[in-house]
């Protein structure tokens, strides 16, 4: 018996060629073998532009917050489906995995004097590092990012320096009587007053019901440990400046935190949050 042929059409010439089952077999086995080597040289290539992109993001990342602090998880995600236009979720073990990695790279390469500078506000890493963990948060980061709020409420808000309720109490009137001298307080909405307790930040505000339309204070968010006092009285201060609900809680902290480290990098408050 003649073994069964296929007929194929051999390129342009459009001329029919035989080809035995055997051939045929062979020529399928290469062609897979081509699809998979151009399928692993292909991923080999994706993988290794997606950490240059890790790794540029990073450097950027370092470069302008002066540390990692602020740095989340889906920062990182954000970029790549920007710059990408995929998906990643199925890849989100082997990205993480390789943040860790070049952030502790990074991380031992500090930033040389890194300072942000706004306004008559300098803060240092140092100052900026508070807002680190459950750190303490100190005047320095209270005082620039009251004047973001200004900023932000359009000045119908004023923010008083931190320092203002220490000098009354050691001065009295006469102590503080210039600190607002170029303030019409009367026009504002809201005067808001951070106060620090040597071991405790509170906040003291004084609404004016003639420029406010309306005021919802229905629950006030409360702190559960000893160290958060500072980011609270921020956030307390941002919502009410903003006209926003106070809807977060104790475990939104972290993520405020970082929220807050970023504004005062950027010198402006973001949308989010």
């Amino acid at each position: 018996m003649v073994p069964a042929q296929r007929l194929e059409v051999d390129g342009p010439s459009g001329q029919f060629t035989a080809a035995s089952p055997g051939q045929d077999q062979a020529t399928n086995t290469d062609t897979d073998e081509r699809i998979t080597s151009k399928k692993a040289v292909s991923s080999q290539t994706d993988v290794s532009l997606l950490t240059k992109d890790i790794h540029e993001f990073l450097d950027d990342f370092y470069r302008i917050y002066g540390s990692f602090i602020p740095l989340q998880k889906r920062d990182v995600s954000r970029h790549l489906e920007r710059k990408f236009n995929t998906d990643f979720s199925d890849r989100k073990h082997a990205i993480f995995s390789e943040v860790a990695k070049y952030r502790t790279a990074v991380a031992q390469k500090p930033v040389p004097s890194f300072q942000v500078v706004y306004k008559k506000h300098t803060l240092t890493l140092d100052d900026l590092s508070t807002l680190a963990d459950q750190n303490w948060l100190n005047d320095q980061v209270m005082n620039m990012y009251g004047e973001l709020i200004m900023e932000s409420a359009h000045h119908k808000v004023h923010f008083l320096n931190s320092f203002f309720h220490r000098q009354l109490m050691t001065k009295g009137y006469d102590g503080v009587k210039r600190w607002t001298k170029q303030v019409d307080l009367f026009s504002k909405c809201l005067l808001v007053v951070p106060i620090h307790l040597e071991v405790h930040w509170c906040l003291v505000t004084f609404l004016s019901v003639r420029h406010c339309k309306t005021f919802g204070w229905a629950i006030i968010p409360q702190q559960s440990n000893e160290n958060d006092c500072g980011v609270f009285v921020l956030e307390y201060s941002r919502c009410l400046a903003l006209a926003k609900p106070l809807q977060f809680s104790q475990k939104d902290i972290p993520k405020i935190r970082k929220r807050i480290y970023k504004e005062l990098c950027d010198c402006k408050l973001h949308e989010e949050g």
